[in-house]
C-alpha cells in the first residue's frame, strides 16, 4: 500500500473518531439549551384522552399511577391488532421529547416505533391534517403510514417480525413517504444500530430525543447503562411540522410516563 493511501485511510480513521467524540458534547449542549420552550406536559397517570387520541380499534390504554399502558390486539401478523397513539397537538421546527418508556411484553418479534412530526401528504384525499382521515386507520396497516405520511420514524425496542434471539434488537430510523414497496428500502436513514442491549421488559429507561435541521439524536438511559444514537438529516429528512406517534405493531406493549415536548 503507498504511503499516501495510508495517510487517506487514517485521516478517515480519525476523522470518524473525532466526530463520534464531540456527538456527546453537541447533544448534551442541545438538551441544555435554553432555548426550548415547553409546549406538552403529561405525566400520563389519568385521562389520557385529553393529550392523544388512538389508531386501531382492538389496541387499549390502561392507566395508573405508574404511567400509562398502551397494548396492542394480540394477534401476530393480524393488521387490525396494530396500533398508534397520536399527541393531538402538532410541532414545529426543531423539537425536543423526553419521557419514561417501560417495555411490558416479553416479544422478541415486532416493533415499537416513534413517529417525529408526521402529517398527511395530501395524496388521494390524505391531507396534513391526519384527524380529517382517522377512520382509515382504524386499522392500522404500517403501508397506510409509509405511503401517506411523511414524518421522521425511530424503531426501537424492535425485532425482526421472524426471530428466535433474545438479544437480536435492533435501532433504526426512516423517513417517509414511499411510492411504493419496491422502493421502501429507500426510506431508511443510515446508520442502524444492532444488539443494543437495551429496553429489557419491565425495566424503566430515560429516553430523550432531539431533531434540528440537519440533526437526530435518541438517547437512552436506565439499567446502569446509556447510549446515545445518532443520525444526519439532509433538509428533506428533517420534517418541518406534524404530531407525535407512539405505534406498538402487533403483539407489543409498554407503559410510558412523564411525556414532555419542547421546541424552540
Amino acid at each position: 500500500m503507498k504511503s499516501n493511501q495510508i495517510l487517506v485511510i487514517l485521516a478517515v480513521f480519525f476523522a470518524a473518531i473525532s466526530c463520534q467524540q464531540k456527538e456527546p458534547t453537541d447533544f448534551a449542549g442541545l438538551n441544555k439549551s435554553k432555548a426550548w420552550q415547553l409546549r406538552l406536559e403529561d405525566e400520563c397517570t389519568a385521562n389520557w384522552q385529553q393529550n392523544w387520541f388512538k389508531d386501531g380499534l382492538i389496541s387499549v390504554v390502561e392507566q395508573d399511577e405508574n404511567g400509562m399502558d398502551l397494548i396492542a390486539g394480540p394477534v401476530n401478523r393480524d393488521d387490525a391488532h396494530h396500533t398508534v397513539l397520536w399527541t393531538k397537538q402538532s410541532f414545529e421546527g426543531d423539537i425536543k421529547m423526553e419521557y419514561e418508556y417501560t417495555r411490558t411484553d416479553s416479544q422478541i418479534v415486532n416493533v415499537n416505533i416513534l413517529y417525529i412530526q408526521a402529517q398527511g401528504i395530501g395524496k388521494e384525499g390524505k391531507g396534513a391534517d391526519i384527524t380529517e382521515w382517522n377512520a382509515y386507520r382504524d386499522t392500522a396497516n404500517m403501508w397506510k403510514y409509509y405511503f401517506y405520511m411523511d414524518p421522521l420514524h425511530i424503531s426501537y425496542a424492535a425485532f425482526p417480525m421472524v426471530n428466535d434471539d433474545p438479544e437480536n434488537d435492533y435501532v433504526r430510523v426512516r423517513k417517509y413517504p414511499t411510492p411504493s414497496q419496491e422502493e421502501f428500502k429507500n426510506t431508511e436513514v443510515l446508520p442502524a444500530y444492532f444488539k443494543t442491549g437495551l429496553f429489557q421488559p419491565d425495566v424503566t429507561y430515560k429516553i430523550t430525543v432531539i431533531k434540528t435541521g440537519s440533526k437526530l439524536y435518541f438517547n437512552v438511559n436506565g439499567n446502569g447503562d446509556e447510549k446515545l444514537f445518532s443520525w444526519d438529516l439532509t433538509e428533506e429528512q428533517s420534517p418541518k411540522q406534524g404530531r407525535i406517534g407512539l405505534r406498538h405493531m402487533y403483539t407489543r406493549s409498554a407503559r410510558y410516563k412523564n411525556f414532555k415536548v419542547w421546541t424552540k
